[in-house]
């Protein structure tokens, strides 16, 4: 295997706010809020706009409306709309919402696991591969992710190997892609490089994708070192929603808008338009009652309304 030199030309970006950013809002997001916001981010170019995940609504309130989103979606051709489905169940009652994507999440961290699904990571596995065998039948792409890739909140260190052990049994059992989480975003470029550098030993670089918070500032650094090393497909979160729950007050998923300002900085292709996602920020940032999370989305609405 050769990993890449040079920045991709082009990336793809998952837009994962709809699901990953809203699901640990204390209060309800309204169904009609969710469908616009999906709606609005598949509009400014987006093409893969994770809508929702079919959990158990005891565990995850926010999400209760899950079927209700997936149906009621306006598709737009060429975009893909993943929902997270953790068990049989959880996917089967996405495959009856037309589900044409799913997502199976596993960690690298032992403790996270036990502590997050009550399972260990031999366990979980197993979990999900009835889910992508059936999937799979059903011709539904299955994306897999990892969480704790760079590290975890239990266990501290997590080793590349132990990232590269789950992410290849993900890969082999079906998934597509592979999204590599740095769940608590401790990591740092070198630290980020060693752990994809195992990884693409065992999966093919072009099936791997960053997951990357930004607690410590560091998420943009570490795309930058994961384009060096090939992978070109990233995960964000418009105006940075979704908090860290592993670390009190701490910002999680980099913000959408600051990964376009950055891409496109390097004149590297996306198909979004920056400024729309800028104003969708905005707009969900007033419905939830807080200030942008975007660095680049508040500095660029700021020069607009300067202009005006």
């Amino acid at each position: 295997m050769t990993l890449g030199t040079e920045l991709p030309k082009r990336v793809r970006i998952v837009e994962v706010g709809p699901r990953d950013g809203l699901q640990n809002e204390k209060t309800a997001v309204p169904t009609e809020v969710k469908l616009e916001l999906i709606e609005r981010l598949a509009d400014a170019g987006l093409c893969a706009v994770e809508a929702t995940a079919f959990v158990s609504p005891k565990w995850i309130p926010q999400m209760a409306d899950h079927s209700e989103v997936l149906a009621r979606i306006r598709r737009k051709p060429g975009v893909s709309y993943p929902v997270l489905t953790p068990n049989l169940k959880g996917f089967e009652a996405a495959h009856a919402a037309d589900a044409m994507e799913v997502a199976v999440f596993g960690a690298a961290s032992e403790a996270f696991s036990q502590k997050n699904i009550n399972c260990s990571i031999a366990e979980s596995l197993d979990r999900f591969r009835p889910v992508v065998e059936r999937a799979l039948k059903e011709k539904i792409k299955v994306r897999g992710y990892v969480s704790c890739a760079l590290g975890c909140p239990y266990e501290g260190e997590v080793k590349p190997q132990q990232v590269a052990q789950v992410a290849s049994a993900l890969y082999d059992m079906g998934c597509y892609e592979v999204s590599l989480g740095d769940t608590i975003g401790v990591g740092t470029p070198r630290k980020t490089q060693a752990m994809l550098e195992a990884c693409a030993q065992r999966v093919p670089i072009q099936h791997l994708a960053g997951h990357y918070h930004d607690t410590y500032g560091q998420a943009l650094a570490n795309l930058y070192a994961s384009m060096e090393l090939g992978i070109a497909t990233f995960d964000s979160s418009v105006s940075g929603l979704g908090g860290c729950p592993y670390a009190a007050g701490a910002s999680g998923n980099v913000a959408t808008e600051d990964v376009l300002y950055l891409l496109h900085g390097l004149g590297i292709e996306t198909g979004i338009d920056l400024d729309k996602v800028v104003e969708i920020g905005i707009w969900i940032s007033a419905i939830l009652k807080r200030n942008p999370g975007s660095k680049a989305g508040r500095a660029l609405a700021a020069n607009k309304a300067k202009l005006a």
